[in-house]
């Protein structure tokens, strides 16, 4: 991979005409919504932080309904830029809340490649809504008096707290997620899942503040538990 990468590299440098790869070896191609993760999906992702544009044609690919926002500073270390208000993804989604291009580029695809076929096979319904906690928050991490700002305050995270089925089930991080049964496997796939696409991913196993959800984030820390 790092030989065929050099090589077009070398060949783009020199305008020399190379043969058209295929997606999954294509470092250049952009994101697409519905193609499966792969070794190149982190440089996809991280193209995407730096051209709003191209992210936003991402966005568009998605369910996702969205409105955009102005970009606006509310605070010292608080605001966003290139961020959505999202009123439904491909489930009902209630109430709207407000996600960086980034941020909602990555909820898309965990929804689309982890939470809904996982549902499918594992639990044998259709999603009808995520539960959530809320996104953008100007605060500190833990909501302390002093410390860093969380993810929260610039948009980049979601806390997801629970699944509704179809058929009526309520899957809850707080109820289920200690156990063995089904619903308890499907809780860690969804947590498991989101670290394909999100950078931290924190759950009950992390510590007692998010024993009753799923903190999903674009940031610079790289953890899952």
């Amino acid at each position: 991979m790092l030989l065929m990468l050099a090589c077009l590299w070398w060949a783009q440098q020199r305008n020399v005409a190379w043969p058209e790869l295929p997606y999954r070896f294509n470092p250049w191609a952009p994101l697409q919504f519905d193609a499966p993760p792969d070794a190149l999906l982190r440089l996809r992702l991280g193209a995407l932080e730096r051209d709003p544009v191209a992210c936003l044609d991402v966005l568009a690919q998605t369910p996702l309904r969205v409105r955009v926002l102005e970009d606006r500073v509310t605070g010292p270390g608080c605001g966003f830029s290139n961020a959505v208000e999202i009123h439904r993804t491909a489930v009902e989604t209630s109430p709207p809340f407000s996600l960086s291009c980034r941020a909602a580029v990555s909820l898309a695809l965990w929804e689309r490649h982890v939470l809904l076929p996982a549902a499918r096979t594992q639990l044998g319904s259709e999603v009808a809504r995520i539960e959530h906690f809320g996104s953008y928050a100007c605060r500190n991490v833990y909501g302390r008096e002093t410390g860093r700002r969380s993810q929260h305050s610039t948009a980049d995270a979601l806390d997801v707290a629970g699944i509704v089925l179809r058929d009526g089930r309520r899957i809850r991080v707080l109820a289920d997620w200690h156990g063995d049964g089904p619903d308890a496997a499907f809780l860690r796939t969804l947590r498991d899942g989101a670290c394909t696409y999100f950078d931290a991913v924190l759950g009950p196993d992390y510590n007692a503040a998010h024993r009753d959800h799923f903190h999903f984030d674009r940031g610079a820390a790289r953890i899952c538990r």
